[in-house]
């Protein structure tokens, strides 16, 4: 049965890892629902958070291959329960003045925010779940939607154990 799953791996800053990575995605014919990287709580080692839906035996299969790259110092999966997350989305719209307070009565209602306002356009920002950016975008949609654009997942897991605990394992 396929669910979704946040696959967390740490690596060191080498040129063609994310390449690498990706392939064993497209050899075991796996989408990569999305792929966010950046530096983490280690001063040199990087975080990739991977979504993608698949079963458990599959998921398992790619972690143990992604752990074998030689700049893979460990790699994780997590259920969307074993982890906390949010996305980040950005909403272009059109200087709509007679829908000014309808607009923002719908920003109040996500908990969205106004990051710029030009005399052509306004830009929105909202941080959430997909499902929620989503909504919002449903929600904009009548008012002209100009350009949309969503992050990847950013995610970390609920349990305690930290990278630093699973490096001192591996000396």
């Amino acid at each position: 049965m396929e669910q979704t799953f946040n696959i967390s791996l740490f690596t060191e800053n080498s040129i063609g890892i994310l390449n690498r990575i990706t392939i064993i995605f497209t050899r075991r014919h796996l989408n990569i629902e999305s792929i966010t990287a950046s530096e983490c709580e280690i001063t040199g080692v990087y975080r990739y958070t991977i979504v993608v839906n698949t079963s458990v035996d599959q998921v398992i299969k790619v972690v143990n291959q992604i752990e074998k790259q030689v700049d893979v110092l460990k790699a994780f999966y997590h259920s969307n329960e074993e982890v906390v997350y949010q996305e980040m989305a950005l909403y272009k719209l059109p200087v709509v003045l007679n829908f000014r307070e309808e607009i923002e009565e719908i920003l109040r209602q996500y908990q969205a925010r106004v990051l710029s306002v030009s005399l052509e356009f306004t830009t929105i920002e909202k941080t959430g779940s997909p499902e929620e950016i989503k909504a919002l975008f449903n929600d904009l949609k009548k008012f002209g939607v100009l350009e949309f654009a969503k992050s990847g997942r950013v995610a970390i897991s609920k349990p305690m154990k930290t990278l630093e605990d699973y490096l001192k394992e591996l000396n």
